[in-house]
């Protein structure tokens, strides 16, 4: 029989979705439970919720944990996001359970944020400039997590993993291959960081992730994306997934 998972967001399990998010709610919830899948949202209490879950997983006496972090996550990060996920994987380092953490790069699956404006206009307006990105396929970090989860602990105690895509891409080179799959002119439209804000605001986005986004899009259009690693190919055994797979398996969300 494999060991019991949990996996843990925003400070509760999915598996117990009735639980509330206090913290002496979660001990029972982790009971028989050796291996957790750990992913918080981001948000300012990201810090508070990690603490939670790492609490009552030791309480519970859970014995590895496998955390999500972000991409470049230090505590002089360009990001909020960065620097809360910091805070985080550090406690997680030090909370005496087996470990591992995961940072991966930014998610392709960003991207059908903005099919509805692609399929209506043939456009896809971004707010990082030129910025190259060594984009992922959330479909490998899933892989990757599955395939760290299954494996000897001791295999991956202690190591962070920062997982990326094959090559780094420039939004322009994101509507090139979008136009081979869709068979139509796709362009790559810059708009500001105020204009992009405002559309998120628009869509409900609350300000604090608002925010966060225009960080990220700062450090990127600076060059701070602009990398790739062989983590995900490590740990699969096979290369990560292209952007052009992506745009393949997806192109129905893109055609509208």
């Amino acid at each position: 029989m494999s060991p019991k998972r949990t996996d843990c967001a925003n400070g509760v399990p999915r598996s117990s979705p009735g639980i509330s998010t206090t913290p002496r709610s979660l001990p029972p919830a982790f009971d028989g439970v050796h291996d957790l899948w750990l992913l918080v949202p981001n948000g300012p209490r990201a810090p508070e919720n990690n603490m939670n879950a790492l609490w009552a997983a030791r309480q519970a006496g859970v014995e590895r944990v496998v955390r999500l972090s972000v991409v470049g996550a230090a505590h002089d990060a360009p990001n909020r996001s960065g620097r809360l996920h910091a805070l985080s994987d550090r406690e997680t380092g030090e909370s005496g359970l087996r470990w591992t953490i995961l940072r991966p790069h930014w998610f392709m699956q960003n991207l059908l944020n903005e099919a509805g404006d692609i399929a209506a206009t043939g456009t896809l307006s971004m707010n990082m400039a030129s910025a190259r990105l060594g984009m992922i396929d959330a479909r490998d970090i899933a892989e990757s997590a599955a395939s760290v989860l299954l494996d000897d602990p001791d295999r991956h105690h202690g190591k962070a993993y920062t997982l990326t895509g094959p090559r780094s891409l420039t939004f322009d080179e994101v509507a090139a291959e979008l136009e081979k799959v869709l068979g139509r002119s796709v362009a790559h439209l810059p708009v500001s960081d105020d204009v992009k804000r405002e559309t998120l605001l628009g869509y409900g986005v609350p300000a604090w992730i608002a925010d966060m986004l225009e960080e990220y899009a700062r450090a990127y259009a600076s060059g701070w994306g602009d990398f790739t690693t062989d983590a995900v190919a490590g740990l699969l055994g096979r290369p990560p997934r292209d952007f052009a797979d992506f745009a393949r398996d997806h192109a129905a969300a893109f055609r509208g």
